[in-house]
């Protein structure tokens, strides 16, 4: 796969298409029975591809929403939420990706990282597909 034609492919126009803004509502919906309850938006991102370990990374990145505080402590427990959670449907997020691309590579598994904050209202979660010849 050739990196630079994945950061083609995985443009923001195509990232909001595979991870829509209104998903984020739709789990604080799920969760909380109202979406206003919501302190973050959701939004993937693309991180890039190591060729050497055959890795595409991409970033499930949390946006504090105005007036609402992105704490540290509700946002570390969320990879194991999402990794289960229906709404949010890594497994499905993972096909979907996979779809964009076109290779003779298959995905081996898929995992969630730890929550990293990038500044105090930025948090990003790792998704790292693994992918074998």
């Amino acid at each position: 796969m050739d990196k630079e034609e994945l950061a083609k492919i995985f443009n923001a126009d195509v990232l909001g298409k595979l991870f829509p803004a209104e998903k984020s509502n739709q789990f604080f919906e799920a969760l909380f029975g109202d979406a206003s309850e919501g302190a973050y938006d959701i939004k993937l991102s693309y991180a890039g591809y190591d060729s050497a370990s055959s890795k595409l990374q991409f970033n499930l990145d949390l946006h504090e929403r105005p007036g609402c505080c992105l704490a540290c402590n509700m946002t570390y427990g969320l990879p194991q939420v999402f990794t289960r959670h229906p709404v949010i449907n890594i497994q499905g997020l993972v096909d979907n990706i996979l779809k964009k691309i076109d290779v003779k590579a298959r995905c081996e598994s898929w995992s969630l990282g730890n929550t990293s904050p990038q500044s105090k209202g930025f948090h990003s979660i790792p998704l790292v597909i693994s992918m074998v010849q």
